[in-house]
């Protein structure tokens, strides 16, 4: 394995560039990022007086394995200075809110409060996981998050808690989305231990083995909920594509768009814009539609599958007001479709990250999400909807769910195209073709990025390891 070319420079594309240095192997890798930064999704938005607002993912979680195997990279990255960690004893890890029917409801985040009648819920919770026990396994080969939840633990369970966590996950809506590729541990939990309680208790399906490094021991000791970094989550792509550089082994390059994809005796010719580039084997880390545009005709089996893979568009509002002006202190509010399709939630930022906040003068951070699976039916298309739009929606919304009567001292407004991938029901049928395709006719061709296993940054991350391994025929370490 000579050169191996790398198309698209977000967190999944990095993170794959990243493992490949590692090998002596790979003699040569080759990014090409279509837009003019590298991160992806991952963009915080500096400001020169030192406030920081996040335009995509604003917190990573430390658990489980792909937790750890981020946290690992992090740390041979040199960035355990750099962390911002938030503990499961925090307040904004306590204190998350449903907005419903004009009122903030905190949702039960302890023991004793599942015992309890807690609005907006009709009955104590642990109702639904006493009954749960007793539910038989699901038949089907995969089932909406909405159906799985209310044949487990109640209609009430899924139209609230679980409608508005899906808005706030995958800005989707969990009457379509699959359960089976959503969450697997919880499909896991009903097909091994016949019960989400004992699987959650007791574990289901094999995890990968990832060992902790020293800053992931420390979270697991520290109990951290979840962290970032001083400067921004960016600043993790960032400080990849700084060890890339230095590396002396990868060429970078930006404003690079593929166009096109031609198969040779012996590898890839990936046509750009202003040239072309040979490579041995291509991780492809594009949106699955973008990966879908550019595969030669030989492919057209691939091409259909992967165009299949939707994706929602998401506007992310960013607000700053004067003072202390939240009501209630937590990690911010989710809305159900049914009481505002258009708006997905609201994030209280000062709250898990103050260090975030302008050094000068008391300020409050907050970031309204909007549209996500609903957008055209609320918005039309997005590129017919002006910014004042989303900003006069975003302050309404502040005003009336938080009581903020006074204006914001600065905003932003910002739309995300197709940023996260729905796997709606199927998808993990769509997948294992998609992967079979490529298996059978032997094409020197990876897939990582958030259209495939997992939209999370861990995921990403993992997923540019695991197609790194897999190429590399062994393991690989983040050191």
């Amino acid at each position: 394995m000579k050169t191996v070319a790398v198309l698209g420079g977000g967190i999944g594309g990095l993170a794959a560039s990243f493992y490949l240095c590692k090998n002596p192997q790979v003699t040569k890798v080759i990014v090409l990022e279509s837009s003019s930064r590298f991160g992806g999704w991952l963009w915080s938005l500096r400001r020169s007086d030192g406030a920081v607002f996040e335009l995509g993912p604003r917190g990573i979680r430390p658990a489980g394995a792909v937790g750890r195997n981020t946290l690992n990279m992090v740390e041979a990255l040199g960035l355990d200075g750099e962390i911002l960690p938030v503990s499961y004893s925090h307040d904004a890890s306590k204190n998350r809110f449903l907005y419903i029917n004009g009122q903030l409801h905190r949702l039960p985040s302890e023991m004793r409060t599942i015992f309890q009648t807690v609005p907006p819920f009709s009955r104590p919770l642990a109702f639904s996981l006493m009954k749960e026990f007793l539910v038989k396994k699901g038949k089907e080969a995969d089932e909406s998050i909405h159906s799985f939840v209310s044949r487990r633990l109640g209609k009430e369970v899924a139209d609230i808690a679980i409608d508005s966590m899906c808005r706030g996950v995958f800005a989707g809506d969990c009457k379509k989305l699959s359960v089976r590729s959503c969450f697997p541990a919880l499909y896991n939990a009903e097909q091994q231990r016949g019960s989400l309680t004992l699987g959650m208790l007791l574990s289901s399906g094999s995890a990968p083995v990832i060992h902790p490094g020293n800053l992931a021991q420390r979270a697991k000791k520290e109990s951290w909920a979840q962290w970032s970094l001083r400067r921004g989550v960016e600043t993790f792509p960032e400080a990849i594509t700084e060890y890339l550089q230095q590396s002396g082994r990868v060429e970078l390059h930006k404003n690079a768009a593929v166009k096109q994809m031609i198969p040779t005796t012996s590898g890839w010719k990936v046509k750009t814009e202003d040239g072309e580039i040979s490579a041995d084997h291509v991780i492809s880390a594009l949106p699955a539609k973008a990966l879908s545009c550019v595969l030669p005709p030989s492919c057209r089996s691939l091409t259909e599958q992967l165009q299949d893979i939707s994706a929602v568009t998401v506007a992310v509002v960013s607000l700053e007001y004067d003072g202390s002006i939240l009501p209630v202190t937590g990690f911010g509010h989710l809305i159900p479709s049914w009481e505002d399709p258009g708006l997905l939630g609201i994030v209280y930022d000062s709250v898990p990250f103050p260090q975030h906040n302008r050094p000068n003068g008391q300020s409050t951070r907050l970031t309204v999400m909007m549209g996500g699976a609903w957008f055209q039916n609320e918005f039309g298309h997005p590129e017919e909807v002006t910014t004042e739009v989303f900003l006069t929606r975003a302050t309404e919304a502040v005003r009336c769910h938080l009581g903020v009567s006074g204006a914001p001292r600065w905003s932003n407004v910002v739309l995300h195209t197709d940023c996260i991938p729905q796997y709606y029901l199927g998808h993990f049928q769509r997948i294992d073709s998609i992967r079979g395709f490529i298996r059978t006719n032997n094409l020197p061709l990876s897939l990582v990025g958030s259209a495939y296993d997992g939209v999370s940054v861990n995921d990403v991350v993992f997923s540019g390891r695991t197609a790194v391994a897999e190429l590399m025929g062994g393991s690989v370490e983040a050191t």
